[in-house]
């Protein structure tokens, strides 16, 4: 794949439903992309299952993956 490709390829946020505990430190950390639910679960702004995150805003996905308490988010970026 070449560098332009690479580039063009938008990352997306996943949530793993088994693991997430609803503490709601992912919505606090990216509040362009997460809401929480009535029970504190978060939920994305655009209601798609795996959000978008835009170039701007992926080192904050990044942040946030790795502080999840409960190892739930990850940042899948297609190959």
């Amino acid at each position: 794949m070449t560098e332009n490709a690479r580039q063009a390829t938008t990352p997306r946020l996943h949530i793993d439903w088994t693991r997430c505990d609803g503490r709601g430190l992912c919505s606090e950390l990216l509040p362009q992309l997460l809401s929480r639910d009535d029970w504190g679960y978060p939920r994305s702004r655009d209601n798609s299952r795996e959000t978008a995150v835009p170039g701007p805003v992926v080192k904050y996905a990044r942040r946030a993956v790795a502080r999840c308490p409960r190892l739930a988010l990850t940042l899948v970026e297609d190959a």
